[in-house]
């Protein structure tokens, strides 16, 4: 008997891994469609579609074959969404299914618009099958962790899985698990979304947010004539600022510099997530080490890795500043370092909008910064080099905005990823309470979405020249009780652009970062590459992506969504038409926004030429030019 259970269980298993991993391949499947047709690195002009239906053909002159796809819908911004079955027919007829995207990659190679360079197929391989495995892992868990919540959620008798959070927690833990329960997807346009190919499988899960962790990190010690430092002007010295925010760990790092021997005065506390010490710092800093410029020992801190990976917040009842390290793994295709620019541009950054919103009362209103207080990196004291110290870094980011009274903070992507309750997105929850899901109340809600995204964004650009990278996860909401959008908080200003002329104008200034080699973000003749930043982050992976959401889950029709997106972009042009600073101007960006074609980068195209250029862009049908 316990022998025909075993088997049975072994079964069991053995059939829900086989489901998970075609379910991980399908969504790679979707995923590299979706991408291979925005980039235009497949022409979506060439597909041969049914007269009623959505089945589509592609002819591949070059191997002369067609795919067929059962199932490929259009949605607006030139989307293509694959929800059916791909096959591969030869010459003679014969059909194949393909299943697997490296397949389907190594069929499509020879059609592509571009030449990949030579490893590039390789690797892009190898990424989104390391991507699949990890999709896998993190499902499984997804599965345990819902059961778990859904009872907790039952014995608390809360309306729902947002309802119980904002009962059981404080409002800024609240807010990082629905941070790390919005990890699961992952960038809408990276076909290798969860690619983490230098990590086991037990480190995937012992370090992602996705699977809830709860990771270390080490305080270690940085000489100061070492250390380059950034700091808003509020804050007074490094270690002045850190006893105060951390003051237990300061008592610690103290008190284990002098039982060393090391007088605490002569260096700087500098915290390294816990697998880039082990794995790489020790080996690739073994000379600062010996040679007593860096010292690895230190106390440790449990903290929440948020979505992000390498962002990381105190697991602590009483809120502490989030903490911003490098990690030398290749995440989706990069290796997450923490650049100089980073630890310069942060602060500054932070220090100008901040400055902006004091003088800015209605602003202020509708929109708040997760401020980066302060910043250290490595720094030859002699020849001033900051290039190793991508790898020892540190950006210090406030989470005073996740500590409120007002409503819920919820990281966009959250809002879009299924509720451990009933599977729905946790958009859907929110809406809910409103008591009215018809079209009519999905529709007023995503008006009311759109008006606290845009209104704050479109002003800081248009005024100040500053671009929000607000995408889905630098993107958070505050909603109320009743699940009205209220506020947009927005994070991550180490890579911000911004447009110095409109800026300066209106009597603000910003020291901007030059290094040969490294990208600059501050400009003062093109424009373009801060409007494409805006673009790209704010309405192609995040407004749109909420439309797509909405309209799927609720059965919508039409472009109903994207019309409310046309009009309340216009309202938001025309409220700020007045202080800006010619006609000539807001005609010329007011055109970029609602008729030209959307720019967006290219992350397929970057990955198949190796990161050569880190600036290609295609452009994207503007949803907006015909929803009038």
């Amino acid at each position: 008997m316990n022998e025909r259970m075993s088997s049975s269980a072994e079964a069991e298993a053995q059939t829900r891994a086989a489901q998970l991993w075609l379910g991980a391949s399908r969504n790679a499947l979707n995923r590299l469609v979706r991408c291979l047709f925005a980039e235009r690195l497949l022409e979506p002009d060439a597909l041969l579609r049914a007269r009623d239906g959505n089945q589509a053909w592609l002819p591949l002159w070059q191997s002369r074959r067609v795919l067929h796809f059962a199932d490929l819908r259009r949605a607006p911004a030139g989307t293509l969404q694959n929800r059916g079955s791909v096959e591969v027919l030869d010459e003679t007829g014969a059909r194949r299914r393909i299943d697997d995207p490296s397949d389907l990659i190594g069929q499509v190679v020879p059609a592509l618009s571009i030449k990949p360079a030579s490893d590039a197929v390789q690797h892009l391989i190898r990424d989104v099958e390391d991507s699949m495995r990890n999709d896998v892992l993190a499902r499984r868990h997804r599965e345990h962790w819902s059961s778990e919540l859904r009872g907790k959620v039952a014995e608390a008798g809360a309306q729902g899985f947002l309802a119980y959070l904002e009962k059981s927690l404080p409002p800024h833990l609240a807010a990082m698990t629905l941070d790390q329960w919005g990890a699961l997807e992952g960038h809408p346009f990276y076909p290798t979304w969860k690619a983490k190919p230098d990590l086991s499988p037990e480190d995937v899960t012992a370090l992602s947010p996705e699977f809830g962790a709860r990771v270390r990190v080490r305080v270690a010690a940085l000489r100061k004539e070492w250390t380059y430092v950034e700091r808003m002007p509020h804050v007074g010295s490094y270690s002045e600022w850190f006893s105060q925010n951390f003051p237990e760990l300061w008592r610690d790092w103290t008190d284990g510099l002098n039982e060393r021997g090391k007088s605490p005065e002569d260096w700087l506390p500098l915290p390294v997530h816990i697998w880039h010490l082990d794995n790489f710092v020790r080996r690739e800093f073994a000379f600062e080490i010996a040679s007593g410029v860096f010292d690895p020992d230190g106390p440790e801190v449990v903290t929440l890795p948020s979505m992000s990976f390498r962002t990381m917040l105190p697991d602590e009842q009483e809120p502490r500043p989030f903490i911003k390290l490098p990690v030398a793994i290749w995440m989706t295709s990069e290796q997450r370092t923490l650049q100089a620019k980073s630890i310069h541009m942060g602060p500054r950054l932070s220090t100008l909008i901040s400055d902006i919103l004091s003088k800015e009362r209605e602003l202020c209103d509708g929109l708040e910064i997760f401020t980066e207080e302060l910043g250290a990196i490595l720094h030859h004291p002699i020849t001033g080099d900051e290039h190793p110290g991508r790898f020892l870094s540190v950006v210090y980011r406030n989470s005073d905005a996740l500590v409120r009274n007002d409503g819920l903070p919820v990281t966009v992507a959250a809002l879009l990823t299924a509720s451990p309750i009933d599977g729905r997105p946790l958009i859907c929850e929110l809406i809910a309470r409103s008591g009215d899901e018809s079209e009519a109340g999905v529709s007023a809600f995503f008006r009311a979405y759109v008006v606290t995204v845009l209104r704050p964004t479109l002003a800081m650009y248009l005024l100040y020249g500053i671009a929000f990278e607000a995408h889905q996860q630098n993107s958070t909401i505050v909603f109320d009780e009743t699940g009205h959008p209220r506020k947009l908080l927005i994070r991550d200003f180490g890579d911000g652009r911004s447009f110095a002329p409109l800026f300066r104008k209106r009597g603000h200034d910003l020291k901007p970062f030059t290094r040969a080699g490294i990208l600059p973000t501050t400009f003062d003749d093109d424009i373009g590459l801060v409007r494409s930043f805006v673009i790209d982050a704010c309405f192609v992976c995040h407004l749109h992506e909420v439309a797509l959401c909405l309209r799927e889950h609720y059965a919508l029709s039409g472009a109903g969504l994207w019309r409310i997106l046309r009009e309340e972009t216009e309202a938001g042009f025309d409220a700020l038409r007045p202080r800006m600073l010619s006609d000539a101007f807001w005609l010329e960006e007011r055109k970029a926004f609602l008729e030209k074609p959307w720019p967006s980068r290219s992350v397929l195209r970057m990955h198949l030429g190796r990161y050569r250029d880190y600036r290609v862009e295609h452009e994207l049908p503007n949803p907006m030019a015909g929803a009038e």
